[in-house]
């Protein structure tokens, strides 16, 4: 699995772009808490799951309440494409 670092060249680049180079990449997963970006971007174009995540408040304590739900996503052999939402 792949993880972008904090602070690395890919902060500050558009969403559409950015899915560009995580598929281009390898990447198969973006976790965000832009809830309007699967309003934004053509997912059917890209071949990778972007998990929406959804909280009370967007703060680290509370997003890391969906860690479960998340795992179990990432743990299937095989992941959906396009858009999941992961809520309380």
């Amino acid at each position: 699995m792949k993880f972008i670092p904090f602070g690395t060249k890919w902060n500050g680049i558009k969403n559409g772009e950015l899915l560009k180079l995580l598929v281009g990449n390898s990447f198969d997963a973006l976790l965000t808490f832009d809830k309007n970006l699967q309003h934004q971007q053509n997912f059917s174009k890209y071949t990778i799951t972007v998990f929406v995540l959804t909280a009370k408040i967007n703060q680290c304590k509370e997003l890391t309440k969906l860690t479960p739900k998340i795992k179990g996503y990432l743990n299937k052999e095989e992941m959906p494409t396009g858009v999941v939402i992961i809520s309380e």
